[in-house]
């Protein structure tokens, strides 16, 4: 998720943890902090782009790790606020300030790597946008809220309600998922459809609109849907549109034995597509963006007979065009049978 939703989690995890032991700001403060601290991986250079994107979310968002890095963190979290008498509780604050950024993070479609150094595998539900203002607002609110009221109950109780609010959209999220892929598979059957991988992931800032992408149970060709809960009742066969593109599978052939394309397949669990532009090769995260725009698109090799591998230093992709998108979205969301910008 978002910066803004991680400092929130965290500095409302801290003021519970914390309650009257400490001023509540200053709760809210270290709490915040900490609550960002995992995603200063950010700032480490791996070498390439494909390498910066898959080793994102990785030991700084471990399960495992992240509990050891919570011992120290609390202590120095309790020195600073001159509470050293009260340093286990500053470690519970700590621990869940850093351990709740993860599985927040788990949440979107990207993939963190919870379980490591036991098991690199990601984890990623996919139920919530990585900005989402419905999650993140409730949050902000009961933690400005109860900085404001201070110390008295009424404070710990808004910080309370933004908690269960936004943990109770995240459960929401998770329904509404559940409920549009039964409707994607439904959708797909009686169109005569099979698919061999199906993805139903938010559009934008919402979990109104869903995306859907299928991959073919030969592998060659995905299909890319919209579905709205607001969408009026309609037949199976007519609930999603579904449009059909190429994956690339012969340029997949070629370019088997290159290193960033096997992480991007791997990493992308099995949704991505390649195609030539230029003479160069590109492969796409397809969980990221819609057609044809994604945000995580790499050129990985040129032309050549083999292909030329090439050092993914810059990502390629871009994002949707916001000035047709947002409306297509705003539209789309209320229901409106409308074919997305392309």
């Amino acid at each position: 998720m978002d910066s803004l939703s991680q400092a929130a989690l965290g500095a409302a995890v801290a003021v519970a943890v914390m309650q009257r032991r400490t001023a509540v700001w200053k709760a809210a403060a270290f709490g915040a902090v900490a609550g960002t601290l995992p995603d200063l991986d950010v700032f480490i250079d791996h070498g390439d782009a494909v390498l910066d994107m898959v080793l994102h979310r990785a030991e700084t968002h471990a399960l495992f790790w992240l509990t050891l890095a919570s011992l120290p963190l609390g202590w120095a979290m309790a020195a600073l606020a001159r509470q050293r008498p009260q340093w286990r509780r500053w470690w519970l604050a700590a621990w869940l300030a850093l351990v709740t950024h993860p599985l927040l993070d788990a949440m979107t479609v990207y993939g963190t790597q919870l379980f490591l150094p036991f098991s690199s595998t990601p984890v990623g539900v996919g139920s919530l946008f990585i900005i989402d203002p419905a999650y993140t607002l409730p949050l902000l609110l009961g933690v400005l809220a109860a900085v404001a009221l201070g110390r008295r109950a009424s404070a710990l109780k808004a910080n309370a309600a933004g908690l269960v609010l936004s943990t109770a959209y995240i459960g929401w999220s998770v329904g509404a998922q559940t409920h549009v892929e039964a409707v994607a598979r439904e959708s797909l059957a009686a169109q005569g459809l099979a698919a061999d991988r199906l993805l139903v992931v938010p559009t934008a800032f919402n979990t109104v609109l869903w995306r859907v992408v299928a991959i073919d149970e030969a592998g060659s060709a995905y299909r890319e849907g919209f579905y709205s809960l607001l969408d009026a009742a309609a037949p199976p066969a007519q609930r999603i549109a579904f449009d059909r593109f190429e994956r690339g599978h012969a340029l997949a052939a070629e370019a088997a034995g290159i290193e960033p394309v096997r992480r991007i397949q791997a990493f992308s669990d099995g949704f991505w597509a390649m195609s030539e532009q230029g003479g160069r090769v590109r492969i796409a995260d397809l969980r990221m963006g819609q057609e044809p725009s994604y945000t995580f698109a790499f050129a990985v090799a040129e032309r050549g007979s083999p292909l030329r591998p090439l050092q993914p230093t810059e990502r390629v992709g871009r994002r949707p065009d916001a000035e047709t998108g947002l409306p297509w979205l705003w539209r789309r969301l209320q229901g409106e049978r409308l074919p997305p910008p392309r």
